[in-house]
């Protein structure tokens, strides 16, 4: 059986038992953290410092932190 195949049986399967299909949870998923960045409670980063030869790439934001905002 081939990876296309099983996952076309998964789906039908997911269908049948009335679960939703795998693209319609990633289309939930998105749909939830994009409402969570809007709202400020989430943030996605903008970019990666990938200098060659660095073991350990840092995540670049253009949103303050957390833990520098005031409460």
């Amino acid at each position: 059986m081939s990876d296309d195949e099983f996952h076309r049986i998964t789906e039908i399967e997911r269908i049948a038992n009335g679960k939703p299909t795998h693209s319609k949870m990633d289309e939930a998923f998105r749909a939830r953290m994009h409402r969570a960045i809007a709202a400020g409670l989430e943030s996605a980063p903008t970019g990666v410092i990938i200098t060659p030869g660095t073991k350990s790439p840092k995540c670049v934001s253009d949103l303050p932190s957390r833990q520098s905002r005031r409460r």
